[in-house]
């Protein structure tokens, strides 16, 4: 039998097993196990899980269960912890050369494919559940599903679908042709607190987990609007208010602070990057209750100087966005540093597809690099960011009712936080997967 077939039918067995149901309890033999980052973590401990869920943690490597068949995971040599948490990826694409053209080229089918080859990717580098924060199309609700059903390998994803955008914002499409741009219509572009509700309400009926809104000017639009507000306060209320009305948490993606303060006055959930925040800032993060995701790391991914931009994957971007790129320099990471020191709640959310899918783990590496222990930082990426994204009553931590959802390494994140970097066993759900 050739390698090719061999290669074919593991694949094609691997993925049918995805939907296959837990005939078997499992047994993992875990030789160190955080179950609860933010609490010390304990020396051989056995973990039942039952129909991809915690059924118990024992104390000792346990041996059998009484009078049934199980199947056992050995990782009694591995730190094992609760699988970690992305609250900020953009599945559908990657920062590079030829970006701007499939956006117009690329059916829904190209992208669901695209977006299904980084899902495995970030599931890979052991990010057992993500938020993707803007996608068009149905591409990232078929994925969600399709994962969900076992029908292809990723992370758990909860979906915000279009970004809720003034018209000519951030979450606008800008640098088009008028001709393309008529025939690239957003179902988030909304202009006064009526049509702002009713994008949500759109947003909600195709299927949206969570409402993603641009509040101000991005780095990315290829526009020179600035990163200021770009939504009224009556706009930003009216979103929070219908989002809140439907169940969902409302996210805002702000740089500069005066958008920032607009959005958690008007009493947003959370707020992704916050790159321009300062201590007034900081402190009405703390008055309000709201969750800061940093997502530091794409900076330094992509360049914090004009030298090494010119050898990442910006180097031939528009004037207007290399203009806000280096604006940015090391703000991220001063304001992170700020943010913590002030004791801003944070949750890691990294906006991958700006830096590469699979180096999500990274973000880890930064907190700690701006201050945070180790032990914050894992905390940020997995009792916090389930906290923040309002599904801490099923992943996080590893506890009886939760999915085992789970990550081995060879070496203790504690110690060394690089560690991350080098995961090797997956869990979703009791399935393993291996990078």
């Amino acid at each position: 039998m050739s390698r090719v077939l061999i290669f074919l039918l593991a694949v094609q067995w691997a993925l049918s097993s995805l939907a296959a149901e837990h005939k078997q309890p499992l047994l993992i033999h875990a030789g160190v196990l955080l179950a609860i980052p933010g609490e010390a973590p304990l020396s051989r401990q056995t973990i039942v899980v039952r129909d991809g869920k915690i059924e118990e943690v024992r104390d000792g490597f346990v041996a059998g269960l009484a009078g049934e068949e199980f199947e056992l995971v050995d990782l009694s040599d591995r730190f094992v912890m609760p699988g970690f948490i992305d609250l900020h990826v953009h599945l559908t694409g990657q920062a590079g050369p030829g970006r701007k053209v499939g956006f117009v080229t690329d059916s829904d089918a190209d992208v669901a494919l695209t977006a299904a080859m980084y899902a495995r990717r970030t599931l890979m580098a052991g990010f057992t559940t993500v938020r993707d924060l803007g996608s068009r199309g149905e591409a990232m609700f078929a994925l969600r599903d399709g994962i969900k059903a076992g029908k292809v390998p990723g992370p758990k994803i909860l979906v915000a679908g279009e970004a809720i955008s003034a018209t000519g914002g951030h979450g606008d499409i800008h640098g088009y042709r008028d001709e393309v741009l008529k025939v690239l219509p957003s179902t988030g572009i909304c202009d006064g607190p009526d049509s702002c509700r009713a994008a949500v309400r759109r947003q909600v009926k195709r299927g949206a987990d969570v409402i993603k809104v641009t509040a101000t000017g991005g780095v990315l639009s290829e526009t020179a609007a600035g990163t200021g507000q770009q939504l009224t306060d009556e706009e930003l209320r009216a979103i929070v208010e219908t989002a809140h009305s439907l169940g969902r948490k409302v996210t805002a993606h702000a740089h500069a602070a005066a958008g920032i303060e607009a959005a958690l006055r008007a009493g947003f959930d959370s707020i992704e990057h916050a790159m321009w925040a300062d201590k007034d800032t900081m402190k009405l993060f703390k008055d309000s209750g709201a969750w800061l995701i940093p997502t530091v790391y794409p900076i330094t991914a992509v360049g914090d100087t004009p030298e090494k931009m010119k050898q990442g994957p910006f180097r031939d971007m528009p004037p207007p966005i290399m203009k806000k790129l280096l604006d940015l320099g090391h703000q991220p990471k001063d304001m992170t540093r700020l943010a913590h020191e002030m004791g801003v709640k944070i949750a890691l959310g990294t906006d991958s597809g700006v830096s590469p899918h699979g180096e999500n783990a990274n973000e880890f590496v930064e907190y700690v690099n701006v201050g945070m222990s180790e032990m914050e930082a894992l905390m940020a990426g997995t009792v916090n960011a389930a906290e923040a994204a309002g599904i801490a009553d099923s992943v996080g931590t590893l506890e009886p009712g939760k999915a085992a959802d789970l990550v081995a390494m060879g070496k203790s994140p504690l110690e060394d936080i690089s560690e991350v970097l080098r995961v090797n066993l997956v869990m979703r759900d009791g399935i393993v997967f291996i990078p």
